[in-house]
């Protein structure tokens, strides 16, 4: 790919930031305050990095406005600098466009639909009565199963599994090792012994939504498993079957939500948290890493559960007085009577 190269007073007029110093500064990348050259853009958006600020040979800066004050070098500011980044770093990071065609080597049910102007790549296989929007990327190894839809503009980047009846809306981004559409674990207990509950279900997602390598979403028991416009979901994570994820929703790596949740619009859920089956949680909440959500959550608001990190000597007295904690309680409550 040709190199790209954008000047200061292009990138303020494009992103609507305010210029400091030299327009003419030219940037052909991004990198971070430490590692940048003279030609590279970077950004303070954290005040424990401003330090970093003074040594820096970065071309352009972008910051805010407080941080603007003394500062004799090329800056572009901005109200929140990380959103300003991330728009610029965009631009020397297009997204991959569609090589319209199917692969050689691809396998194509007769009954499926691929758009002429969709990419089949190599050792993909489309199932029966599946649908390939144009501009969809289809990438090496991927299987996109019977009764699967992919939007136009979606991108399965490399051995995704589509297993079956899963929608993609438009321009998904699902990464290496996904797996969409398989059995939701429904078990009825019978005479000793399990029997398997059909998944009948599909997975519906979203435009704009990413799913991150190795995660899991399972097709629902009888109605879809949703998950609602640009939501992103990190790596590794175990979607359940029937669960719901509002829209603009994003979840870090390791997060397991058991069937039939539902979690409202604006969440965050922080890495390796777990959230039980059969509960909601209501729009714009923050739940903590590693943090346990047990029942619903009604009001918005931010929420952790566990105990920091602490050193080891100091757990092991702590965890033998957690098994105290009923009887100082009892204690207590019986002091409490005594004094009545």
């Amino acid at each position: 790919m040709a190199s790209t190269t954008h000047t200061a007073a292009a990138l303020a007029e494009r992103f609507g930031l305010a210029l400091r110093g030299d327009g003419a500064t030219a940037i052909d990348s991004v990198a971070t305050l430490s590692g940048a050259g003279a030609r590279q853009l970077s950004f303070l958006a954290n005040p424990r990095y401003r330090g970093q600020l003074a040594g820096s040979a970065a071309g352009v800066v972008v910051v805010r406005e407080a941080d603007a004050e003394g500062l004799d070098r090329t800056l572009l500011v901005a109200r929140d600098p990380y959103v300003a980044f991330a728009k610029i770093a965009a631009l020397f990071d297009p997204p991959r466009v569609a090589s319209p065609g199917v692969h050689a080597s691809a396998v194509v049910d007769a009954s499926a639909e691929v758009d002429p102007a969709a990419e089949v790549g190599a050792f993909a296989c489309i199932g029966a009565r599946a649908r390939v929007a144009a501009g969809a990327i289809i990438g090496p190894g991927c299987i996109v199963g019977e009764d699967c839809m992919v939007g136009a503009g979606s991108h399965l980047v490399a051995r995704v599994t589509l297993v079956r009846r899963v929608r993609l809306g438009e321009r998904v981004l699902v990464h290496p090792g996904a797996v969409l559409g398989a059995d939701g674990f429904g078990l009825a207990m019978d005479g000793g012994r399990w029997i398997k509950v059909p998944q009948q279900g599909g997975v519906v997602v979203g435009d704009d939504c990413e799913i991150g390598a190795n995660t899991t979403i399972d097709r629902g028991a009888i109605e879809d498993t949703v998950l609602e416009e640009d939501v992103r979901l990190d790596n590794q994570i175990q979607i359940g079957h029937n669960v719901r994820i509002g829209a603009h929703t994003a979840m870090a790596g390791c997060v397991a939500v058991a069937g039939s949740a539902v979690i409202g619009r604006y969440c965050l859920i922080g890495g390796a948290a777990g959230i039980v089956g059969h509960i909601r949680i209501c729009d714009r909440v923050v739940v903590q890493a590693m943090s346990l959500v047990t029942s619903s959550i009604e009001v918005p608001g931010e929420y952790s559960s566990g105990t920091p990190l602490m050193d080891a000597r100091s757990w092991r007295r702590s965890a033998a007085r957690f098994r105290q904690l009923d009887a100082l309680a009892r204690q207590v409550q019986a002091l409490g009577k005594e004094k009545t």
